[in-house]
């Protein structure tokens, strides 16, 4: 079939059309320099043969969505939308130099690159699904990236509601990574499909090409589907892949649904457990959390067990100054872990010391000393060895990295680590952590244990300078 001449650009108040950039079975993509502030933007257009009223519905919902979600460091930014003298509505977005579909067919992308775009782009989309927004086409092509080469998701145009799609809705897919469950319409999508589209689309990065494509064989839409409902991808075929990352991809992919990783985060931590593994730098994982979570100092489940959202860690850090941090939330003048519980300890130990009672104060007096009480029991908890310490972080330097390391201080299955460094915090199994930065750097990590969602003490924080001694 031939393939069809982009629309004519329309006419937008303050931006001038450069020339065509792509163009789709729904949309067109144009290269438009704006006014003010002077830039480039690319901007996607409707075709003027698809919009009627739904597809105007779509395309609005795309719009606020895009807004809502890309703030994320990962997700294409979103800089307006509007309708065009013509009626055509648009988007104008940042312009990407290129996408990864350009890329991984033509070359072998590097393993630490790969679970590094894995990890970006799976914090960008469980910061999607904890907004209740699935996004349905998940594939190299929509991984762009920016004019500093960092990938960002794009295109949430056929996204939905997590459990609230019309089970009567024709949508888009691409066979290639779609799960097996969605291809024969079994399901409309979940969190646990899009598990599937991250891996699938992660193998694909590493072998250069699509899960269950067979290079030299039959690769129409009905020989893939068969072989994706079949299951039992073979590995990626290059001998640099560590085979823990071989058998998470391949969990991920499982046909059976239950089999797969919960959430996309469960995920991006076995990528950042085979970074470990590697001992390469391990890539945070940005997360929106709300505003209690962020404020509160003592980390209660997964979402302060992740970096929140701030802008992204640069290449080759410069020297700073240290700032001890704990449990993923940096101190500013006292510790983020027990300060409220140490606190109160000491304000109970002064009131029994001075023996006083005021019975005209009675209220707020019993009010004060059960908190402290409260207090001195989760410290003493803490202590007594419910959640296990580490105690013995060492480090040692080689070239521009310093490697963290300390013994298994007795976790039990589902146990992780916390390891906060420089302000953000990441979750592991593994019992090193690499840091890598420039020659004079101090790097500092302290290391506490997950159990059950909980974060037990810190351990004492260790340092190192890069390229000095251990």
């Amino acid at each position: 079939m031939a393939r069809r001449l982009p629309s004519t650009p329309p006419v937008i108040a303050g931006f001038s059309p450069v020339h065509v950039l792509g163009s789709g079975g729904f949309a067109d993509v144009f290269l438009y320099e704006q006014d003010m502030p002077r830039r480039q933007v690319a901007v996607k257009v409707l075709l003027d043969e698809v919009v009627d009223d739904r597809v105007r519905q779509m395309f609005q919902a795309e719009a606020n969505l895009m807004a809502r979600l890309s703030t994320h460091p990962s997700i294409l930014t979103v800089f307006q939308a509007s309708v065009a003298a013509d009626g055509r509505p648009y988007l104008v977005m940042e312009l990407c130099s290129s996408s990864l579909s350009e890329r991984y067919r033509r070359e072998p992308i590097p393993v630490s690159e790969v679970l590094s775009i894995g990890i970006r782009i799976g914090s960008a989309l469980e910061t999607a699904h904890r907004e209740g927004v699935l996004h349905r086409d998940i594939k190299p092509s929509n991984i762009l990236l920016t004019a500093y080469g960092n990938p960002v998701l794009s295109d949430f145009g056929i996204a939905a509601t997590i459990g609230e799609s019309d089970p009567d809705e024709p949508i888009g897919m691409s066979i290639p990574w779609s799960a097996p469950e969605v291809l024969i319409d079994e399901s409309r999508g979940t969190i646990q499909s899009e598990v599937y589209s991250l891996a699938a689309t992660v193998f694909s990065l590493l072998a250069g090409r699509s899960p269950f494509e067979v290079p030299g064989g039959k690769n129409g839409a009905a020989d893939l589907m068969a072989r994706v409902d079949k299951g039992g991808v073979k590995p990626s075929g290059r001998t640099d892949v560590p085979p823990s990352l071989e058998r998470l991809l391949a969990t991920a992919m499982s046909r059976k649904v239950q089999q797969r990783p919960a959430t996309v985060m469960e995920l991006v931590r076995g990528f950042q457990q085979v970074q470990a593994e590697l001992g390469i730098p391990q890539t945070a994982a940005d997360v929106a959390v709300e505003a209690w979570a962020v404020a509160t100092p003592t980390p209660e489940g997964d979402r302060t067990m992740i970096r929140e959202l701030q802008p992204p860690s640069r290449v080759g850090r410069r020297r700073r100054t240290r700032r001890p941090v704990q449990g993923g939330v940096a101190a500013t003048g006292s510790r983020s872990v027990g300060t409220v519980h140490r606190t109160g300890s000491v304000t109970l130990a002064r009131r029994r010391s001075r023996r006083t009672v005021i019975w005209a104060s009675s209220v707020a007096a019993a009010v004060v000393v059960a908190l402290a009480v409260t207090s001195f029991v989760l410290v003493t908890r803490v202590g007594s060895g419910a959640i296990p310490t580490v105690s013995d972080v060492r480090a040692s330097t080689a070239g521009q990295s310093v490697t963290f390391r300390w013994s298994d201080p007795g976790l039990r299955n589902g146990d992780t680590y916390v390891i906060s460094s420089n302000g953000a915090s990441s979750q592991q199994s593994g019992t090193s952590f690499v840091v890598s930065g420039s020659k004079g750097d101090e790097e500092c990590i302290s290391v506490a244990v997950n159990r059950d969602g909980k974060t037990g003490v810190a351990s004492a924080e260790r340092c190192a300078t890069i390229g000095g001694g251990s």
